[in-house]
């Protein structure tokens, strides 16, 4: 049976990632998040819709940049979260190369 560990929640309710062999984190502003997602997900629909309709391509191009800027919101959020508690904890525990890495090759990605 798989060993399961809990999230490690600090004072300020920040939620750290548990060892490498469960990458499992529990999100301290988890329903806002979702929230967030749920209307991101309304905004696509949106553009479908748009598309389907025949709208007009600036309209439909920027329906599309307030998704893409919507995603890069939750992003950012999630992003920080990570930083002040996974990779903060990874630091003090040993150094945090690693998380280091792994954070900056996120953030490579979510700027490309």
């Amino acid at each position: 049976m798989a060993r399961h560990e809990e999230p490690v929640t600090d004072a300020a309710g920040c939620a750290h990632c548990t060892p490498p062999t469960d990458k499992k984190v529990e999100q301290p502003h988890k329903k806002a998040l979702v929230n967030r997602v749920r209307r991101i997900e309304g905004q696509v629909g949106g553009v479908l819709n748009m598309i389907e309709d025949d709208r007009y391509c600036v309209d439909i191009l920027t329906q599309i940049s307030a998704v893409k800027s919507a995603l890069d919101g939750v992003a950012i959020q999630i992003l920080s979260t990570h930083a002040r508690g996974c990779v903060r904890q990874s630091v003090m525990d040993d150094g945090g190369d690693d998380a280091i890495e792994e954070m900056l090759g996120i953030v490579r990605k979510l700027i490309r």
